[in-house]
């Protein structure tokens, strides 16, 4: 390898493009799959209104990491969208949806309850798929010659299922404690209320998941177990970030239940990482099979370190500018 390896320095921002989606989108997503479960109507407008400012920013970091994904490793699109073109295209469907609704549903009254439910529904649909393409990824799917043989539904197994429903779990308790954060009274009495179930929930979920992995993808049973790893420092502390989630939430703190939960999702998210890596494309391909010419990847990385610091400061700029609680019969609309 050159001393300054381009595929490792891609992997590394579309790494960090991804976290940032599943952090600054997840509880945008979190937020429309509890929508059903709001106390009433005028809850349901703070929850909207709590993410209103910043979801359609957040979306910029999936657009970016799909945008290098597809510039410095192309095989991945390659195998990837035929393995799962009906779970991507679920993915963006329900993204649409729910995108739609944050325009509508303010402008709607007669037929409000269907943007609430187009809100929900798609929300629900995304945070869905987006969990079913993890579990492809971590049980593999059959690959010869770089080219995906399998069928159209193979990313669809019980297990895949499961990562689904668990992430549905993981944003919908992303988005409670961003209520905790962001409102008030009775809303935020009842965020405080549906935090411990579903901390509980994701929790079942992780522990089903990681004994089940082992009979699903047996090399990540030996990156696991075959001796003892620096690894295990990641779920431990995944661990440690769910028990500071409880014990917040049982003191009333505000911040810090949210804050904890984003440390669940980033030392899970690494351990998922150390889990396969150096491989990209399951069962067995790496960076560096699945990579593009250095020459293009020079080319895209030029661009990507200058677009990076931009979209950092307007995030970082816009979530300070809305930064506050949000109150019943307030909003930006």
């Amino acid at each position: 390898m050159e001393m300054f390896d381009l595929s490792l320095i891609w992997a590394v921002i579309i790494g960090f493009g991804v976290i940032m989606y599943v952090l600054m989108d997840g509880f945008d997503l979190g937020v429309g799959i509890l929508f059903p479960f709001a106390p009433d109507e005028a809850a349901r407008d703070v929850m909207m209104n709590s993410v209103a400012p910043v979801w359609d920013g957040n979306e910029t970091w999936l657009v970016l990491g799909g945008a290098g994904l597809l510039g410095a490793f192309p095989l991945v699109y390659s195998v990837f969208l035929p393995a799962l073109y009906i779970g991507v295209f679920l993915m963006l469907a329900g993204l649409i949806f729910r995108g739609i609704a944050f325009e509508f549903r303010f402008k709607s009254h007669r037929n409000r309850r269907w943007w609430n439910r187009a809100f929900c529904w798609g929300s629900a649909v995304a945070a869905f798929a987006q969990g079913a393409v993890v579990g492809t990824y971590i049980q593999g799917f059959a690959v010869e010659d770089f080219v995906y043989v399998g069928g159209a539904l193979d990313w669809l197994t019980p297990f895949t299922v499961l990562t689904g429903l668990g992430l549905m779990a993981g944003y919908a308790l992303l988005g409670a404690t961003w209520l905790i954060m962001k409102s008030e009274g009775y809303v935020q009495a009842w965020a405080y209320r549906i935090t411990p179930p579903l901390l509980a929930a994701v929790l079942a979920v992780f522990l089903i998941i990681s004994l089940w992995t082992p009979f699903v993808n047996p090399a990540v049973w030996a990156r696991w177990f075959d001796h003892i790893q620096l690894i295990w420092i990641l779920p431990a502390l995944a661990l440690f970030c769910a028990f500071v989630v409880f014990r917040s939430v049982r003191r009333r703190s505000e911040g810090l239940p949210f804050v904890a939960t984003l440390g669940v999702y980033i030392f899970t998210y690494l351990g998922l990482v150390a889990s396969k890596w150096p491989v990209i494309v399951p069962p067995n391909y790496t960076i560096w099979d699945a990579a593009s010419a250095p020459e293009s990847q020079l080319f895209l990385l030029l661009g990507v370190l200058f677009v990076i610091p931009i979209v950092l400061a307007y995030t970082a700029w816009t979530y300070w500018v809305f930064r506050g609680k949000v109150k019943v019969g307030e909003g930006y609309h």
